[in-house]
């Protein structure tokens, strides 16, 4: 896989689809690689498609310092991704801390169309946390449990009951892709620290670029209250909820989520990728 040097981090990624094809770039969440992607990546065959392991996660490095871990670095390797394949314009497209991610990355750079935000956040104070419930699911692994049993543990909130319980081949897959390719704990503990950090409400008014957020309304993890809340506070968005969606609505839905992404990104094809609007002072 091809890898790009951000300021002494190499960050791995790939690319897929016609050279010539309209560019579509994604951002995964929290601890994940871009193997979350395959489910949209696989249906966007007739588009060039990018996906990059955030650092601490899947081939990238992982840095040391927890100061390396910020929503602004993040953006900074997607940039230096895009750079290094010479992309003057792409669609971004992230989900949770990746829609973090894609926010940073419009508002700090300019090869930005549109943006797809799915089961994000803007942070901050207006934004509504996650359940305690969840955060025990995440971080705290019950004592015995070995690594698949950990992961297994810790989607628990991720996605629906029924879905696990009707997809057991598919998720067993998943496991298999993320004990190859998960943060470890140092790299997880840092990127949910990113997380913390993160509130975009100070200048969302200033994202003009068309924006599609996407939210499952059984978001245990992201509760929906904060797609709705990022959908008004931006200048050009479109709110689209999930009834009965989790957080991974996006791979128990793939079909309809990628349908929405392949429907906002035909629509904006041709758009200008200027995508922040200019403040005096």
């Amino acid at each position: 896989m091809p890898t790009v040097d951000n300021d002494g981090v190499t960050i791995s990624y790939d690319v897929d689809g016609p050279q010539d094809a309209t560019v579509v770039a994604f951002c995964e969440g929290l601890g994940y690689a871009r193997w979350m992607w395959r489910f949209q990546r696989e249906r966007l065959a007739d588009y060039r498609t990018i996906a990059f392991d955030n650092r601490g996660t899947g081939e990238s490095d992982a840095p040391k310092d927890p100061e390396a871990y910020s929503i602004d670095a993040f953006a900074s390797d997607l940039e230096a991704v895009l750079a290094a394949e010479e992309i003057d314009a792409a669609h971004v497209v992230g989900a949770s801390m990746g829609g973090m991610t894609a926010q940073q990355y419009a508002r700090d750079y300019d090869r930005a169309i549109s943006l797809t935000l799915l089961c994000t956040s803007h942070g901050g104070e207006d934004a509504v946390e996650t359940p305690p419930e969840t955060q025990e699911y995440m971080f705290d692994v019950p004592e015995g449990y070995d690594e698949r049993e950990a992961i297994r543990y810790k989607m628990t909130p991720a996605m629906t009951e029924a879905f696990a319980d009707e997809n057991e081949a598919l998720v067993d897959r998943i496991v298999d892709w993320r004990l190859e390719s998960d943060a470890p704990e140092a790299a997880r503990n840092a990127q949910a620290g990113a997380v913390a950090a993160f509130d975009s409400t100070p200048w969302l008014d200033q994202l003009t670029l068309p924006t599609l957020v996407l939210h499952g309304t059984d978001d245990r993890v992201l509760p929906v209250e904060n797609g709705e809340r990022l959908a008004d506070a931006l200048p050009n968005a479109e709110l689209e909820r999930y009834e009965g969606g989790s957080h991974l609505f996006f791979i128990e839905s793939a079909d309809a989520v990628t349908a929405n992404i392949r429907g906002h990104v035909t629509v904006h094809a041709g758009g200008a990728h200027a995508g922040v609007e200019a403040h005096d002072g």
